[in-house]
């Protein structure tokens, strides 16, 4: 699955344990794309590929900072409209991370990135999500353009 070690407890630390939740619902809501992501199918595929389980860990622990979730209050407009999704639907950040997990893989196809410029795709997910989640027409993550791709 992409983990860093052999005790893969030790890779949950951006993201905790929040981080298992997040791609066990993945798992389960959306399996058919969850093991399409797993084992690397569609697309041309990199020669040097992410490893799943850390990018999921680091997905989180993205999400938790573009949402400011541990600031207590939100401090940008993507964090705001997110909170006003959450009110609605108390799965918003989980499909979120599904979006964002499907968002992230597509762009480092698009971009036919290496290990190396992980973090360069990480953010070009952020400005995406974050530019959807501003959107008028978007009024919960399932309106979000991207979510299409799942």
């Amino acid at each position: 699955m992409g983990w860093q070690g052999n005790d893969p407890s030790t890779d949950f630390r951006g993201g905790g344990f929040l981080s298992l939740e997040n791609l066990l619902f993945f798992s389960k809501r959306f399996p058919k794309t969850f093991q399409q992501l797993l084992c690397k199918k569609g697309g041309r595929r990199a020669t040097w590929e992410y490893p799943f389980a850390v990018a999921g860990v680091n997905i989180t622990f993205m999400l938790i900072q573009m949402l400011d979730l541990r600031s207590g209050k939100p401090r940008s407009w993507p964090a705001f409209r997110f909170l006003s999704f959450l009110t609605e639907e108390e799965m918003a950040f989980d499909l979120l991370y599904c979006v964002a997990f499907k968002v992230m893989d597509t762009l480092w196809l698009a971009m036919h990135a290496s290990y190396m410029e992980f973090n360069v795709v990480m953010e070009a997910t952020r400005l995406q999500l974050e530019h959807e989640l501003t959107l008028e027409s978007v009024n919960r993550i399932e309106d979000m353009p991207s979510y299409s791709l799942l």
